[in-house]
């Protein structure tokens, strides 16, 4: 997996960086938690640097974990073709 989708709402006083470093640093604890065999294989550097965060406007959240799922579905998709080759 290259990229993570989340629909996720913040508090208005929660700046975007400060969720996403909680974010990122609490996963990456947990992820290494249940599999201590991945900490030696990213060198401890699980995710990379940055993210993209998009607002929305006058989508619904419905529409928004709609695109998320049929990204998954494209992602899949795109996995098992890759397997044919």
């Amino acid at each position: 997996m290259d990229h993570v989708h989340l629909c996720v709402s913040i508090p208005p006083k929660m700046s975007v960086s400060s969720f996403m470093g909680y974010l990122k640093g609490k996963s990456t604890l947990m992820i290494y938690d249940r599999h201590p065999e991945l900490q030696n294989k990213w060198n401890k550097a699980f995710w990379a640097r940055g993210y993209y965060v998009a607002t929305t406007g006058n989508l619904t959240e419905e529409a928004i974990k709609k695109y998320i799922a049929e990204q998954s579905e494209e992602s899949r998709k795109e996995d098992s073709e890759g397997a044919a080759f």
